[in-house]
């Protein structure tokens, strides 16, 4: 058993090596002078018709087994002679045109399409007799529609003519035009030959034309040249005459105009030293100036630097400190007065308390004994001993050594109530009242305590809640 999966894993290993060289040997590469041609299954081209090949120049495909193969075109051009006899020109005159064309297989996208399609599996003889029949039958179309002359001098016009018609037939089958060399042009009648001897003839007259004006004008020239040798020979004399004379004038003025120059340049120079003299003067004493005034600005600068430096940086220093101190003057005020705020603060916070305390305490008082009144007999009895307590600070202090007392029975001054009560009576009458004391407490005494009556009480509570509002 185990043998048998040993062999069939190696099997299985040389099928896939077998496998992946055959993929391997299935993608093609496409040399440089060849189309690679892949047909059968390609897909579609722009059209979303289904493409018959696509074309390959200058690169490499995988053909899929199968549904695919491939093929080349040979992109090595063609020579083909055309030796065109009997070609009726525009003239009805018959002539030979012998030429050869270079073409070969195009390269461009649709042009290479064509040649797939109409080239594909022909050799190159094949292809060169194509070539040639086409080529045959567009030559003779361009000679019927050009003159012999025109033929024969516009060379340049009718390889154009040829290249242009040529060219645009050969691309329906996928060829290339690369050259066309016309050897030579012929006609049965002679008439190519004719106008050839008339334009020798012609340049031969105008030669000879041309050689007889040239003489006539070498002797008429001879003629000339004697006359104007003679003319310029006299004139020269006189001219050198006339030479002479005037360099001797020149001379002179020459002489003249030296001597008044170097006169005038001697008065410049004079001139121009003394006025070098009085610059240089004017410039030394400049240069003094200027050293007296840098000697000045240096004194100065330096009393400046002695004296008014130093004040300025103790003025600075005194600013500083001054600014220093009333910075701390301002924060120690600052800061006493946040002390006090916040005492003061603290302090209206505990009467705040105090009296919020209070007033809850007087509500729930009245809320308890149903009575405002009642409320404020209690809180009187309450505060009963504190102000029997000042009534007697008030007589605490009196200090009485001795009392005597002649008490004379009926001896009053009404008659009759003994001396002694009346002293005793108006030493109490010296304690300041209950309702003197409750207005110095900031409270008001109710009226049933002051002596009067129900009614008028209610009567004087009626009025004063009149007057609040």
């Amino acid at each position: 058993m185990s043998q048998f999966v040993v062999f069939a894993i190696v099997i299985g290993i040389v099928f896939v090596f077998i496998l992946i060289i055959s993929l391997f040997k299935r993608y093609k590469r496409c040399p440089s002078d060849r189309v690679l041609v892949v047909y059968g299954k390609v897909g579609k081209g722009k059209t979303a018709e289904a493409r018959s090949a696509k074309c390959i120049h200058g690169g490499a495909a995988f053909i899929w087994p199968v549904i695919q193969d491939y093929s080349f075109l040979n992109l090595t051009p063609l020579s083909i002679e055309i030796n065109l006899t009997n070609a009726l020109s525009q003239q009805n005159i018959r002539v030979d045109v012998p030429s050869r064309f270079t073409v070969g297989i195009s390269t461009e996208p649709g042009v290479m399409d064509n040649a797939a399609e109409r080239l594909l599996g022909l050799s190159q003889e094949d292809i060169s007799n194509l070539a040639k029949d086409i080529i045959f039958g567009q030559l003779r179309l361009v000679v019927a529609t050009m003159d012999i002359e025109e033929i024969n001098s516009n060379r340049d016009k009718f390889l154009a003519a040829v290249s242009s018609n040529v060219e645009a037939e050969l691309k329906k089958i996928g060829l290339k035009l690369i050259n066309v060399n016309v050897t030579d042009i012929n006609d049965e009648s002679g008439y190519i030959v004719a106008l050839g001897k008339e334009a020798a003839a012609k340049a031969i007259n105008d030669a000879k034309k041309s050689v007889a004006e040239k003489n006539r004008d070498g002797s008429i020239g001879e003629a000339n040249a004697l006359r104007d040798q003679r003319v310029q020979v006299s004139s020269a004399d006189a001219t050198a005459v006339e030479g002479e004379n005037t360099a001797k004038v020149t001379i002179a003025n020459s002489n003249a105009t030296r001597r008044e120059k170097e006169a005038e340049a001697e008065r410049k120079a004079i001139a121009a030293e003394k006025v070098n003299q009085a610059k240089a003067l004017e410039e030394a004493y400049a240069a003094e100036r200027e050293a007296e005034l840098a000697r000045a600005e240096r004194q100065e600068a330096t009393q400046k630097a002695d004296i008014v430096v130093p004040a300025q940086i103790n003025k600075e220093k005194i600013e500083i400190d001054a600014e220093a101190m009333a910075e701390q003057i301002r924060r120690h005020a600052r800061g006493e007065a946040d002390a006090i705020y916040m005492k003061m603060q603290a302090e209206a916070k505990g009467i705040y308390e105090i009296l919020s305390k209070q007033a809850e305490g007087f509500e729930k008082l009245s809320k308890a004994t149903g009575n405002s009144q009642d409320a404020v007999m209690m809180m009187i009895a309450d505060k009963l001993p504190e102000l029997v307590k000042t009534q007697v600070e008030a007589i605490k202090n009196l200090k009485i050594d001795k009392i005597t007392v002649w008490d004379n029975m009926g001896s009053g001054k009404d008659g009759k109530s003994p001396t002694s009560a009346n002293f005793l009576s108006g030493m109490l009458g010296s304690i300041p009242p209950f309702e003197e004391l409750f207005k110095m407490a900031g409270m008001e005494l109710p009226n049933y305590l002051k002596g009067k009556s129900i009614e008028q009480s209610q009567k004087d509570n009626a009025t004063d809640a009149e007057e609040v509002k």
